[in-house]
């Protein structure tokens, strides 16, 4: 129900969404050289890797002495940056990710492989169900949260998720993204 659920919502999101993804790509492309999209290592279920799709919102090279945390003010964030990451419109390409089955609407965030190496075995449990584009910790503060907190909002999504849950979480996320709440 949940598969069928995310395809149902995600292409139609995507068609109504491509003149929005357009205008991103433009002002990607006005702003500053490199590709219009960011590719990034994450962990999915069951420890998998996949490729996760955003907009690019930093220069060209910012991470190429690694992958960073998201810090506030990072100088590394482009003007159309900032914008697309206030909006969270730097996460809609993670639309084609769900249609692929590695992501779901609603789940824990996927991160970073070092990051997940160093989980604690209850931290891995997050790997137990797909990530999604938006999850419990999302609508709880955002990036206002210590990981450890995230990890546990997400344990805690994982025992007692439901198809309502879902709903509520999308629903809040709305709210969190138009008011701006916890966000880098």
């Amino acid at each position: 129900m949940k598969r069928t659920f995310d395809i149902m919502a995600s292409l139609p999101a995507l068609i109504v969404l491509l003149p929005v993804l357009l205008l991103v790509a433009l002002a990607i492309v006005l702003e500053s050289r490199g590709g219009v999209f960011f590719l990034q290592d994450r962990i999915g279920k069951d420890g998998k890797p996949f490729k996760i799709f955003k907009f690019r919102t930093m220069v060209p090279g910012a991470e190429s002495k690694g992958p960073l945390l998201a810090v506030r003010n990072d100088p590394r964030v482009t003007l159309a940056g900032k914008f697309l990451r206030r909006w969270s419109l730097d996460e809609l390409p993670q639309l084609f990710n769900i249609v692929r089955g590695e992501m779901s609407l609603v789940g824990p965030r996927p991160e970073i492989p070092p990051l997940v190496a160093d989980y604690s075995p209850w931290q891995r449990r997050v790997l137990l169900v797909k990530p999604g584009l938006t999850g419990f910790p999302q609508v709880m503060g955002r990036d206002d949260l210590a990981l450890e907190t995230k990890l546990r909002l997400d344990n805690y999504y994982i025992g007692h998720r439901s198809f309502c849950f879902d709903l509520w979480i999308i629903w809040r996320t709305a709210v969190t993204v138009i008011t701006g709440k916890g966000a880098f």
